[in-house]
């Protein structure tokens, strides 16, 4: 065991593993951006790594591993040989793009994962911060990729022709020189397929569930974390109950009383359905945040003569504004995003919410083009809202987890 510790052996074959991860990624990145052939070589991560490996344990130089990654990248695909494997059709100057690529995704991170590290020996504490290094950067390149791949592929298909689609569907590079053209399948959906209708149907479905939603949640949640009332306990517990029974089995129930009531086929039933779904998080949310406020507070204006009503609305209504935006946002991107009950309970074009629209695309009458890009728009606007919204989100999931 002590001799699997030793840097001359762990460096190495971290830099095997990692130069193929990085050749891995780099050789599917060029092949979507270019729509050649491209594939890790096993030899040539071999080789490399082995180098690399030894020399960043040696030489604590960031630009001289990079350039000297880059380079011998280079070197070996011009043999055939390199970390990424290329066809005939792959220039010089995508070959030497790939070779920097390369030379950046695994001299830097190699640096950092093995600078300070002995040639010799490692101790038990050394060898497991290096293995930790190692996995934290796969978990940092594996979940980016499967991230940014499948989107990546939505975006770029929306962008072509029908004919370039049928012509070899697995490449995805674009023709520039269309200009504005390339936009063709989202104009046709706003113009042809309505989907300014149901961005505002989404909009307008999705803001109401918010304000229903926190119009009960709020008074709820503040009843079980500061009133004391017979039975409140067990109502704290059973909050999330409701999530335990798939909403696939309370379905049919559903479709069948909205229909005999004349709800479904209406915004006004999704509206009423929608908050159901969302209040049960919204009050466990909203209840630990409120657990965590000093109660010397509200009883210091309960003192001075406010009531309780006065005190939620000055005092405690103020201090959870960051839970409540992480609430609000976090109701919004549900209701955004539900596909299941609005599918069910809607036939008229005329009011489908936008996940609605978007399945209509899936059809084989309607060119692949426009499902990309009626996803594209479904996605887009959560995403911009959820990455500058995020810390509230990040505020909303750990109100409550420590309390005082």
């Amino acid at each position: 065991m002590g001799a699997l510790r030793k840097g001359s052996v762990v460096g190495p074959v971290i830099g095997i593993l990692w130069l193929f991860v990085i050749a891995t990624t780099v050789a599917v990145t060029m092949s979507f951006i270019t729509g050649n052939g491209f594939r890790p070589g096993l030899l040539g991560c071999v080789v490399i790594g082995i180098a690399l490996g030894l020399a960043a344990l040696k030489f604590n130089h960031r630009l001289g591993l990079i350039g000297g990654t880059a380079i011998a990248a280079f070197a070996l695909s011009m043999l055939g040989q390199g970390p990424v494997l290329v066809s005939e059709t792959v220039s010089t100057a995508q070959i030497a793009l790939t070779s920097l690529f390369v030379g950046i995704g695994a001299g830097w991170p190699m640096q950092w994962m093995l600078s300070g590290h002995p040639m010799g020996d490692m101790t038990r504490h050394e060898f497991e911060e290096l293995v930790i290094s190692f996995l934290t950067g796969f978990g940092y390149v594996f979940f980016t990729a499967i991230v940014i791949i499948p989107f990546y592929v939505m975006v770029m298909t929306s962008l072509k022709s029908q004919q370039a689609l049928l012509q070899n569907p697995l490449d995805f590079t674009l023709d520039w020189s269309k200009g504005w053209g390339l936009f063709r399948s989202y104009v046709e959906l706003f113009r042809d397929f309505g989907f300014g209708s149901y961005l505002a149907t989404s909009m307008i479905v999705s803001l109401i569930t918010v304000f229903v939603t926190l119009l009960f949640s709020v008074p709820g949640a503040y009843a079980v974390a500061r009133l004391r009332f017979k039975g409140r306990a067990a109502f704290s517990r059973s909050i999330l109950l409701i999530y335990m029974v798939p909403m696939i089995v309370v379905a049919l129930p559903i479709y069948i009383i909205f229909s005999m009531t004349g709800l479904r086929n209406s915004i006004f039933g999704l509206v009423l359905i929608y908050p159901v779904t969302t209040i049960p998080v919204s009050l466990y949310m909203l209840q630990g945040y409120f657990r965590g406020l000093p109660g010397e507070v509200e009883e210091a204006g309960l003192m001075d003569g406010l009531s309780r009503l006065a005190v939620i609305w000055k005092i405690t209504l103020p201090l959870s504004l960051p839970a409540m935006a992480s609430v609000s946002l976090y109701v919004f991107m549900i209701a955004w995003n539900e596909f299941l009950l609005a599918f069910m309970l809607l036939d008229d074009p005329s009011k489908f919410t936008l996940t609605r629209g978007v399945a209509m695309l899936n059809s084989s009458e309607v060119p692949r083009q426009h499902l990309m890009a009626g996803a594209v728009i479904a996605t887009l606007p959560i995403m911009v809202l959820f990455l500058g919204l995020e810390k509230f989100m990040t505020k909303g999931l750990t109100a409550g987890s420590v309390k005082g």
